[in-house]
């Protein structure tokens, strides 16, 4: 499960996925939220591409990819009342979809969109539905302070491995793996 977000979190994650192997991580699941346009264009324009590649194509055993939509956590500006019921909202359809998705692994990098899937992914872990292993990778574009996401997945300690890619960050949060530039 890639959890993909507007501004730059899209592009991102699927500079750091193209390395990943197709054959052994899939289904795909792309969970983008409801009011982001381009995320889900560009996960297919991604899986299309991929699939001119060799090794990396489809396969007959079944789909490749799919595509899912959860609303919105918080939006930009929002008050942060209202936001409890906007991430309450976000959360039960997160936890259908991951039920229903059983991932092995949740891949983030930060939108706010990942709390719910992360979440989500935590409980179905604990219920013993799915492995749901969740690796976070804080964007390229923070070096000296996590993201909100961040924050709450570093202190919360819900991610199976959090990378960072800057040594300054790295040194402000010591549970960290330093990956370098990923991207």
């Amino acid at each position: 499960m890639v959890v993909l977000g507007s501004g730059g979190h899209t592009a991102e994650m699927l500079r750091l996925f193209k390395n990943f192997d197709a054959s052994v991580y899939r289904p795909r699941v792309y969970v983008a939220a409801a009011t982001d346009a381009l995320s889900g264009v560009k996960a297919t324009a991604f899986e299309k591409a991929w699939a001119g590649i060799p090794g990396k194509g489809s396969d007959p055993s079944g789909p490749a990819y799919q595509q899912a939509v959860i609303p919105r956590s918080r939006e930009v500006g929002q008050s942060w009342t209202s936001s409890a019921l906007s991430t309450a909202h976000a959360m039960l359809c997160a936890l259908a979809l991951v039920f229903r998705a059983r991932p092995d692994l949740v891949l983030v990098n930060g939108p706010g969109t990942c709390i719910p899937v992360c979440l989500s992914a935590l409980l179905a872990r604990m219920l013993g539905v799915a492995t749901a292993k969740i690796v976070y990778v804080e964007s390229i574009a923070r070096v000296y302070r996590l993201s909100l996401s961040g924050k709450i997945l570093y202190h919360a300690r819900l991610a199976s491995i959090f990378f960072v890619q800057w040594p300054e960050l790295q040194a402000k949060y010591p549970r960290s793996v330093l990956a370098g530039r990923l991207m």
